[in-house]
This record gives structure tokens, sequence and C-alpha cells, in this order.
């Protein structure tokens, strides 16, 4: 009986520490591809600012750029409640992978992230200090320092999918790590980088021209010609970055079917193996998950997307779990189908209705046409379908990796800490919960304010920081 309990105790800290990093991990991740995404828009409006000297393009970086640094302010914050997540609820884990994420994480910290900071404050304060050439450097330097910083974490990641370069310590039990470079050029991380940056220009693309569509209808005549010019590279940027996500997405698809069966498998509810397979509209099963029960299909479409093939086979659910039996032991390797069926699905429809709504903004402002007041009801979710759409595609790719930390090496229920009780985990959990949601009202009204207040008066070029003004002073860009 105590063996019960005892086992019961465990799965209550694991189900509250799997939440709690799940609402952080989730809540980070929300600013994580409009950083990504608006620091290389701010960039490329500055540049094109350098080129042709025009105003707007001025007024338009310093004020996306400001949003930027709200944006990464709230994501530095959040994002190092992860690193503390590690030691506080998955200390077995920790300890598992430890030797692996030590280099791609201290190049992430030591590399990406000092370029970032170092280079973020010379862009802020350099403005009226720096020459013109040298200042819009800095900016290239930040979005280079994020684009590093992506890589490095997704080279972590990748390694939880398809682990490589390493060796199985059994007297310590950990894997230590071998061959870095096998570890940065893991094939998922190669198919999986190209992919999230597209999705991230999605998100920050739809941004643009979500904040531009709400100043040109609720404003009408404030900068018309400035906000009309993002609006439409916004709509631009969702619609290439969406044709990107659709091509590496498919690629990505290929290389999952290859290292993680049973997360094709499972995103397709295909419980039996199939040749060819079809790709499934609607599926209906059973509340566990075990069968289907009805299945609206397209033919031949789930092989070539997994194979490459329009007659390859992809194994089910079902021949998985005995095959995984016999190679793991005794126990369930399916993750949770609905979850991983749904989230699938609603990233790539979602997804798809954000370059659909992208077109109709560029339809609608063809050949200089004012956009419709209707159109200002596109504002507000605009930006968040391909943000959400994001988050469903991570959901995916974590549930669909269960019951595994590390696929094929650490299950989840082994890597969490051992002298954590359920109880200290649920009052992490809830102060985490109060404090993000504290974190959201802050972000939401400097966002909003920021957003109202529009682009700022005319600066001039920072090869003159001397010129003053209107009112006799010198213009200076600051936060």
């Amino acid at each position: 009986m105590p063996g019960k309990h005892a086992r019961k105790a465990l799965m209550d800290t694991l189900d509250l520490a799997r939440w709690q990093f799940a609402i952080t991990t989730v809540y980070h991740f929300f600013f994580v591809p409009v950083t990504i995404s608006l620091v290389a828009i701010t960039a490329g409006l500055q540049t094109a600012w350098y080129r042709t000297g025009k105003d707007k393009y001025l007024r338009l970086t310093k004020f996306y750029g400001k949003l930027f640094l709200i944006n990464i302010a709230m994501g530095v914050v959040t994002g190092l409640v992860q690193e503390f997540q590690f030691g506080m609820n998955w200390s077995d884990y920790s300890r598992f992978v430890g030797d692996v994420f030590g280099a791609p994480l201290a190049l992430e910290g030591l590399l990406a992230f000092f370029l970032e900071s170092t280079f973020i404050g010379l862009w802020i304060f350099g403005w009226d200090r720096l020459p013109k050439k040298v200042h819009l450097a800095c900016i290239w330097m930040v979005v280079l320092g994020t684009q590093l910083s992506a890589y490095f974490i997704l080279a972590a990641n990748s390694w939880m999918q398809n682990p490589v370069g390493f060796r199985y310590n059994a007297e310590r039990g950990r894997a230590e790590l071998t061959d870095i470079w096998a570890v940065l050029t893991n094939k998922v991380v190669l198919v999986t980088y190209p992919h999230t940056i597209f999705a991230a220009f999605m998100v920050g693309g739809a941004f643009v021209a979500g904040v531009a569509i709400w100043h040109l209808v609720r404003r009408p005549g404030v900068d018309t010609g400035a906000f009309r010019t993002a609006l439409r590279l916004g709509a631009v940027i969702v619609i290439a970055a969406g044709a990107g996500v659709a091509i590496s997405g498919d690629q990505q698809g290929k290389v999952m079917t290859e290292v993680q069966p049973m997360k094709m498998a499972a995103a397709e509810a295909l419980y039996e193996s199939e040749k060819p397979a079809s790709f499934s509209i609607l599926t209906v099963g059973t509340l566990d998950g075990s069968r289907e029960l009805y299945s609206v299909k397209v033919p031949y479409l789930l092989s070539f997307l997994a194979t490459g093939h329009f007659q390859g086979e992809v194994q089910g659910i079902n021949p998985l779990q005995q095959s995984y039996e016999k190679l793991y032991g005794p126990g369930s390797y399916k993750p949770n189908i609905p979850l991983t069926y749904w989230t699938f699905r609603l990233m790539i429809g979602v997804g798809m209705t954000s370059a659909a709504l992208a077109v109709l903004l560029l339809w609608a402002t063809r050949r200089g046409r004012a956009p419709n007041r209707l159109l200002v009801w596109l504002a507000l979710p605009l930006p968040l379908l391909p943000l959400f759409a994001n988050v469903f595609g991570w959901v995916f790719t974590e549930t669909g990796r269960q019951p595994w930390l590390v696929f094929g090496l650490l299950p989840t229920s082994a890597g969490v800490s051992p002298g954590t009780t359920s109880g200290e985990v649920l009052t992490s959990l809830i102060g985490f919960t109060v404090l993000y949601g504290v974190l959201a009202i802050v972000e939401t009204k400097l966002m909003f304010r920021t957003i109202r207040g529009g682009l700022a008066g005319t600066s001039p070029e920072p090869d003159q920081p001397d010129q003053p003004d209107a009112a006799g002073k010198p213009l200076s860009f600051a936060y």
C-alpha cells in the first residue's frame, strides 16, 4: 500500500510539474516569434531609410523599434524562469542532459545573448552619437544575435527529438557529449530552424500590418502614407513567410516520420499502417484515443507528406506500440492522440487563415485604395492568428514526443526532481501564474499606449547630432 501511495504522489507531482512548465513555457513563447521577426523588420525599415532618406521609414523604424524593445524586455524576464524550472522540478532531467545541453546553451548565452544585449544598448543610445552606417550595423548585429540564439536553443530541443553526438554513461546514468558538431547539425534542427523562423515572420508581419490597419482606419489622415507602407509590407511578409512555412514544414514532416514515426502517426490519428496512406481532414475517435470511429480523408496525401511518394507506407499507432514494447519494455508509448491530432490541424488551419487574410489586405489596399472600416476588425485577430498557430505547433511538437523527455532514452516520469513534493510545485505554479498575469497586464498596457501614441516627429540623421529642432534642442531617440 505505501508503494501505491508513493506512485500516486509521484504522478501528482509529475502532472503539476508538467503543467507548470507548460504554462511558463507557452507564456514565454508568446514573446519569442515577435522578437525574432520584429527586430529584423525594424532593421529592414532602418535600411530603407538609410538608402532612400525618406522620413517615413525613419519614423516607422522608431515606432516599431520601440514596440520590439518592450517585447524583448518582457521576453527576457519570462525566459529566465525557464532556467530555474530545470533545477526546481526537473533535476533528474537536468542531470541526464546537462553535459549535452551545456555546449549549445553556453553558446546561446555567451555569444548570441552577448550580441543582442550589447548592440541593443548601442542602438538605443546611439541615434545621436554614432555614424549613420555604424548605427545601422548595430541593429543588424541584434538580428544576428536573435538568429543565433534561436538556432542554439532549437539545437538543444532537437536533441531531445533525435539524440545524436553522445554516449550513454550507465555508471552515472547520464548522456555525455561526444560530438558537438553532430548536435549542431542534427537533421531535426536543420529543418526545424527555418520552419520556426518563417513562422516567426508570419507573426511579425501580421503584427506590423495589424497595427497599421488600426491607425489607418481609426485615425484617417494621420501618417497615412507611412502606415499604408507598413500595412502592405506586413502583408507581403506574412504571405512570403507563409510560403516558407509550407515548404519547410513539408521537409520537417518527412524528417519527423523518419526519427519519430509515432508522432506522425498520432498527428494523423492513423491507428493501422497504410500504403498508400490518406490524410484525414476530420477524424472522430474514442475518448481514450484508442481507435478511430469516423474520418474524412484525402487519398494518397499523407504518404506524400510523410515519405515524398504517393505510394509510400506510413506506420500506424498500434504496430508502432507493439514494436516499442519489444524495444523498450511494457508500457504505453502513445502520446495524447486527440491533443496531437487537433493541435497539428489547428497549426495548419490557423496559419493558412493568416496568409489568406494577408492576401485580402493586399487586395483591399491595391492601387492606392484606403482600407475599408470593416478591416479594422482584422487589426486585433490578425497578429494573434499566426501567434496561436506557432503555439499550437510547439504544443504538438512537445506533446507528440511523449512519453519521452529525450526520445528513446529518458521517459518524462524519470525526469522530475525526486525530492520535490506536489505541494511545493503547486505553490510555485500558483505564484508563477499570478506573476505572469500581472506581467501580461503590464505588457498589454505598454504596447497599447505606444501603439496609440503613433509615429514620433522627424529626427535628424545620426551623422548630424547637433542639428536643433524647432525648440532649439538637439533631437535624440530614447525609450
